[in-house]
């Protein structure tokens, strides 16, 4: 019984010491910990109305002030141990073996966000430029950290993960200022040339859009089996490439006769012997 009271001595004597050792270190720990997570997010919330006032793209913002605030957060939590007296050998191992394993188990989204970062930086496209990628065509709309958001001439929103988007082939349409339009047009054979560059010289004239300097192309391409196919290529603002293409392909419809020229399609003749 007297053993079992010494004991019991010793283990609050042990109790009482260590209350004594670590109380001081750990209440010290905790105010630090609450001023440093406050001061962490006047100092977040500051970047974020400085970047906004910034000359910097916009869309680089909500990831900055995330890569801020995690950055902050670490150095706080990282002081606190300290502090408390926890070695930072044996934490840096466990958190360098849970990484690993988080890694492994989020190696999708580990990329996906990579290439959040690699779009971020490089700026391949931008908000409302018109891009072309994984199959889908559209509008910026959004870029954040995981995705990237487009919407599609059709108004249909689409989601494009940032890990394929960032090592896959990307068409900006935006980038330059310039689009050169394309056509490929046929008159038939007997067709006079010198009508046929007549009247895609008027119907270039006719549209101000098209820009003269650089100038435009017609020449002939092709002898087709059916047809004699023409080459005519011009330059416009991008936003006008779609509207020049559709106008002018109207206007050779509907304007060709006028020319003495014919729009020649396939046919096939059938002699049938008696």
């Amino acid at each position: 019984m007297e053993q079992q009271v010494i004991a019991v001595d010793d283990y609050l004597k042990k109790i009482t010491d260590f209350g004594f050792e670590y109380a001081p270190k750990l209440i010290g720990g905790l105010i630090v910990l609450f001023v440093g997570l406050w001061i962490t997010k006047l100092i977040t919330k500051g970047v974020g109305k400085s970047l906004a006032k910034s000359s910097i793209d916009q869309s680089l913002v909500p990831f900055l002030k995330s890569l801020t605030n995690i950055i902050l957060k670490a150095l706080v939590i990282i002081t606190v141990m300290g502090m408390i007296g926890i070695e930072m050998t044996s934490f840096v191992a466990i958190i360098g073996a849970a990484g690993l394993a988080v890694g492994l188990a989020l190696s999708g989204t580990l990329q996906n966000f990579s290439g959040g970062v690699i779009i971020l930086i490089l700026k391949p496209f931008k908000i409302g430029d018109f891009i072309e990628a994984q199959g889908f065509s559209g509008t910026v709309k959004e870029i954040s950290i995981f995705s990237t958001m487009l919407n599609t001439p059709d108004k249909k929103l689409v989601i494009i993960p940032n890990g394929p988007l960032s090592t896959g082939a990307l068409i900006n349409y935006s980038a330059e200022p310039l689009r050169r339009v394309d056509w490929t047009f046929g008159i038939a054979y007997g067709d006079d040339v010198e009508n046929f560059k007549k009247a895609i010289t008027q119907f270039i004239s006719e549209d101000d859009r098209i820009l003269k300097d650089p100038a435009g192309f017609i020449g002939l391409s092709e002898l087709a089996d059916s047809s004699v196919n023409f080459a005519v290529r011009v330059w416009v603002d991008s936003p006008d490439y779609w509207g020049v293409f559709f106008d002018m392909n109207e206007k050779v419809y509907t304007k060709f006769p006028d020319y003495d020229l014919n729009i020649p399609f396939p046919q096939m003749d059938v002699h049938v012997q008696k």
